[in-house]
């Protein structure tokens, strides 16, 4: 199934269906991070206010589906250590990533189960690092619920109100397109070289 094929079926789907695959997205995340939850939510939120449906149900569909699944992680790091999980989802990636974990919780305490929860490629493997840690579990789901309440809650917000406001997003794209999309490229490269200086002070 090519992009806008699935695009296509997305919009589709009864406002029921599409809050299910949300959660199942959200949830997966956990478990196989190269999941583009982020992208999905986002166009859920999009869809759902194109369709009239509800934020709140996007985001509480989100939100609990991606608690609960960083919570079964949790419980299996906690069952089995973070490494084999690790090292069964990342392969060679394993070690770097348990490394850098490791570093921010030496630096900021349980912080870090808050604040990883927020940096790509490394939020998914929070939990099962919290369980080997034996972070207490109702001190693992608050930091985690939070962050993923922030990070999951800004997603939806900014997919629904687009949807919600396509009609004047869409007549400013046809009247400002070229402002915008110069405005857009700036600020990739402004993002690629923020990346790009951390990465070399790494």
């Amino acid at each position: 199934m090519d992009v806008a094929a699935f695009l296509s079926w997305v919009s589709a789907l009864p406002l029921g269906a599409l809050y299910l695959l949300l959660a199942a997205v959200a949830l997966a995340e956990n478990v196989f991070p190269p999941v583009p939850a982020d992208t999905v939510v986002a166009l859920g939120g999009f869809l759902a206010a194109r369709g009239h449906g509800s934020l709140w149900a996007a985001f509480l569909a989100v939100w609990v589906a991606n608690v609960a699944g960083a919570m079964a992680m949790y419980a299996l790091g906690r069952r089995f250590g973070a490494e084999p999980l690790e090292q069964r989802l990342l392969g060679p990636k394993a070690t770097r990533v348990h490394a850098r974990l490791s570093d921010y919780y030496g630096r900021y305490g349980m912080a870090a189960v808050f604040l990883g929860r927020f940096i790509p490629g490394v939020r998914a493997f929070v939990p099962p690092f919290a369980g080997a840690l034996r972070v207490p579990p109702l001190t693992a789901a608050l930091l985690i619920g939070a962050a993923s309440g922030i990070w999951y809650g800004t997603v939806c917000y900014a997919g629904y109100k687009l949807g919600a406001d396509w009609a004047v997003v869409r007549q400013v794209l046809l009247r400002d397109g070229t402002t915008v999309a110069v405005v857009a490229a700036v600020l990739a490269l402004l993002l690629f070289a923020l990346w790009y200086s951390r990465r070399r002070s790494r």
